[in-house]
């Protein structure tokens, strides 16, 4: 796992607030630990900057420190930094990921947007993406959400329905399911949100002996990525640990 500090001269330092790639540089070591902690290597483990409500010019100081993989919530918001040609002048390989919920009516601009789009969690939502992926001449790369918890305002497939899921998605040829994401609830200790994480690398665990492969595990936020990353998780979803908190 690289870190963001590298490949920055003096320069690159001056021009990026010094507290901003501290932030950075702690987390790619909290999760370096956490991965050695469960046997793992680090370099399996990707950091996706969660950019919801951040400006631009900060998503640009990101780039500046080395981050190319971004999680926008909703569409709209994300429509304006992907195709702004500022970022796109940066980099041309930064990756966008959806981890917000989507309706099946902005799944036509999620297709022309979204590298990986995180939450899917249903047939007649997978069948909106494919048509446009297919229309555009894309493979959408996705993830199945799964809801673990009673919370209304969580959204995911229920575990009991995940497989049907995939049969179902199967068929659709322009879709490429890469694996699983989850949202437990929030828990002042992080260690409480783990039956959750344990639960989702088994599902993805089932699905695989049913003869789905499904490397990716996206699970763990600011608060719990750690022990995200000692259940499993590939994919870690960090906004306010990077940004701060945000309104």
């Amino acid at each position: 796992m690289s870190t963001p500090l590298e490949g920055l001269d003096g320069d690159g330092v001056t021009m990026t607030d010094t507290a901003f790639l501290e932030n950075i540089s702690s987390i790619y070591k909290k999760m370096s630990h956490a991965a050695m902690r469960a046997g793992r290597n680090p370099e399996d483990i990707k950091l996706i900057a969660v950019t919801k409500t951040v400006s631009i010019e900060r998503v640009k100081q990101a780039v500046d420190a080395g981050l190319r993989i971004f999680g926008e919530s909703r569409v709209q918001e994300a429509q304006k930094k992907v195709m702004s040609n500022e970022l796109r002048a940066m980099s041309e390989s930064l990756s966008w990921h959806l981890i917000g919920h989507l309706q099946k009516n902005k799944a036509k601009a999620a297709v022309e947007l979204f590298d990986l789009i995180h939450s899917v969690d249903s047939v007649e939502l997978a069948e909106a993406i494919n048509k446009y992926a297919e229309k555009l001449g894309k493979t959408q790369e996705i993830l199945i959400q799964v809801k673990l918890s009673m919370e209304t305002a969580k959204h995911g497939i229920l575990k009991d329905n995940l497989i049907s899921l995939l049969d179902g998605i199967k068929k659709m040829e322009h879709l490429e399911v890469k694996g699983l994401m989850t949202i437990p609830p929030y828990f002042d200790e992080p260690g409480m949100a783990r039956p959750y994480f344990k639960e989702t690398r088994r599902l993805r665990d089932e699905a695989e002996m049913n003869g789905f492969k499904l490397p990716e595990l996206s699970m763990g936020m600011t608060n719990d990525f750690e022990v995200a990353i000692e259940e499993g998780a590939t994919m870690v979803r960090i906004g306010t640990a990077i940004f701060g908190d945000r309104t």
